[in-house]
């Protein structure tokens, strides 16, 4: 019997137009707050990537 989850699809990275769709903000925002530090992402060569669970908890921190 194995521990894991049944499903244990891997979670898909999203880019900054679908995390600014997904926050109901404006793009420039989001890079606003990717430059300040603020919201969690990685870099993908130039582009900015981002997991929708990671944003989703720090918006329930009370971060936003």
């Amino acid at each position: 019997m194995s521990n894991e989850p049944e499903n244990t699809t891997p979670e898909k990275w999203v880019n900054l137009e679908d995390i600014a769709v997904h926050l109901s903000m404006s793009e420039d925002t989001v890079r606003t707050w990717v430059k300040e530090g603020k919201l969690p992402f990685y870099r993908a060569g130039k582009r900015y990537k981002f997991k929708i669970s990671e944003v989703d908890a720090w918006v329930r921190e009370g971060k936003i």
